[in-house]
C-alpha cells in the first residue's frame, strides 16, 4: 500500500514542478475529441515544445494546492488535459484557441500565465497576441522608423541641393 502512495506522492510533485516551471499552463477539456484529433493536437503541441499531459483531477488539486495556484482548482473537473510551456508564454494559448476553433468539442478552462491564475477570457486574449517573432519585428521596423526618415529627409535635401545647382 505505501508504494501506491509513494508514486502517488512523485506524481504530485511532478504536477507541482511543471506548474512552478512553467511560464504558461492551459488546462481544457477534451471530451468529445477524436483519437485522431487528440493525436494531431498532441503533434502540434510537440512540434512547439509543449508538454500535454492527462493526469487525474485529485492529484492536480493537491499539486496546485501546494503550488499555491488553489484558483485552479476550480477548472478541474471532468477530463482535463493541461498543457505546460517552459519558453513561450503565448505558445500554449494560441494553439489550443486555434485548434478549439476548428474543433468546437476542445474547451480551454483556465491557465497560468507566470504564476498567474488567467480566466478563460484571459487566455483566449493571449492567444490573439501575435507571435514572438511578430512582436520582434514590429518592434525591430518601430526602430528602424527614425533612421529611414532620417536617410529620406537627407536624400530629400540632397536632391533639392542638386536641383538648385543645375
Amino acid at each position: 500500500m505505501s508504494a501506491i502512495i509513494e508514486q502517488k506522492k512523485q506524481l504530485v510533485d511532478e504536477i507541482k514542478e511543471k506548474l512552478q516551471s512553467s511560464v504558461s499552463t492551459v488546462v481544457v477539456d477534451y471530451r468529445g475529441l477524436t483519437v485522431g484529433q487528440v493525436t494531431e493536437l498532441r503533434k502540434q503541441l510537440r512540434e512547439a515544445g509543449i508538454d500535454f499531459k492527462v493526469y487525474k483531477n485529485t492529484m492536480t488539486r493537491r499539486a496546485a494546492e501546494a503550488a499555491n495556484l488553489e484558483g485552479l482548482n476550480d477548472a478541474l473537473t471532468g477530463p482535463n488535459a493541461i498543457a505546460f510551456s517552459a519558453d513561450d508564454v503565448v505558445a500554449p494559448a494560441k494553439i489550443l484557441n486555434e485548434f478549439a476553433k476548428k474543433n468546437e468539442a476542445l474547451e480551454i478552462k483556465a491557465g497560468v500565465i507566470e504564476g498567474n491564475i488567467a480566466s478563460v477570457e484571459e487566455v483566449k486574449a493571449l492567444a490573439e497576441l501575435p507571435s514572438r517573432e511578430g512582436l520582434l519585428s514590429m518592434l525591430l521596423s518601430v526602430l528602424q522608423a527614425p533612421m529611414r526618415n532620417l536617410a529620406l529627409a537627407t536624400k530629400a535635401v540632397a536632391d533639392q541641393k542638386e536641383e538648385q545647382g543645375a
